[in-house]
């Protein structure tokens, strides 16, 4: 499978036959027609229904036909924004982020970096703090931008920023009664049940939380798992119970959640930008000032 046959293959579609396609795109019909060939014997079945007049596509053509569309939309993209970068009148910066960095941090950021770096593509990747040094590696992203629970492993090929130490906050339910309090007890999670999160098996970060629980004497009742944070705080605020978020989150979040300080809490957490190490990149520099100056200017106004 080539990309000649899948830009054929959706011009048949769009153009409504092989004869139509074939006069858009200045090809003989026998050229369609051999290239649609070798595209289904790839695939292993029939794209179109050729039984019909005009041609309808198959239950494959279907399913294949969006997502071929989005190829070719995608290999367009690379190939402008490719000969931008080589031409030096543009550039490109991959950005992994954690989802929590969208209630706050992020947003701003982009806005300003974009404001000042029109000619930058900003990619952005939402990607879990385990899986950023894979993408880092293989130079799908410059920067990760990850969370961490207390210490952390640090590899030797990868350098790591400090962006702002972040303690953790209770999330309750707007109604519950211990939303009351100016201050949440952790020893309340004892008998409020607790929604974990991300679920995912490379992710620490819930069972850290639940180990030092435990190391207070406390063992909540896990009542649901959460892919990601969103869900969480979903369901804390649809009263399904309790949970521990990093503080910064919390401006301008839910308004059926409500967001406390914790007492007796240990740990928290330590929002980084991980990139490869000895690597120059203007750039990707600019962009990690603007991320440790906005979270300097989020400290004053807090």
């Amino acid at each position: 499978m080539n990309l000649r046959q899948i830009r054929y293959f959706c011009e048949v579609v769009d153009a409504g036959g092989g004869s139509a396609a074939a006069k858009r795109l200045f090809v003989a019909p026998t050229a369609i027609s051999a290239q649609l060939t070798l595209l289904e014997q790839n695939l292993g079945g029939e794209l179109f229904d050729r039984s019909t007049r005009p041609m309808q596509l198959t239950s494959l053509g279907k399913f294949f036909y969006p997502r071929a569309k989005e190829l070719l939309i995608q290999a367009t993209r690379l190939e402008e924004e490719s000969r931008q970068v080589a031409s030096g009148s543009g550039g490109w910066l991959g950005i992994g982020f954690i989802r929590s960095t969208l209630f706050s941090l992020l947003p701003s950021v982009i806005k300003n970096y974009r404001a000042q770096n029109p000619e930058v593509h900003l990619d952005l990747v939402e990607v879990l703090s385990e899986y950023q040094e894979e993408g880092l590696r293989q130079h799908r992203i410059d920067v990760g931008i990850s969370r961490f629970i207390g210490l952390f492993e640090r590899h030797a090929d990868m350098h790591y920023e400090v962006i702002i130490n972040d303690p953790f906050m209770a999330a309750l339910p707007i109604d519950h009664p211990l939303a009351e309090l100016d201050t949440f007890p952790i020893s309340a999670f004892k008998q409020l049940p607790f929604i974990l999160y991300p679920k995912d098996p490379r992710s620490p970060f819930g069972q850290k939380i639940l180990t030092h629980l435990e190391e207070k004497g406390i063992r909540p009742t896990v009542t649901h798992e959460a892919i990601e944070i969103h869900t969480a705080l979903a369901l804390v605020g649809a009263g399904l119970g309790g949970t521990l978020v990093s503080g910064s989150i919390t401006p301008n979040n839910r308004r059926d959640v409500v967001f406390l300080p914790v007492d007796d809490i240990d740990i928290s957490t330590t929002l980084v930008a991980v990139t490869r190490k000895d690597e120059a990149n203007p750039l990707l520099d600019n962009f990690i000032k603007m991320l440790i100056a906005n979270t300097t200017t989020q400290k004053k106004d807090a």
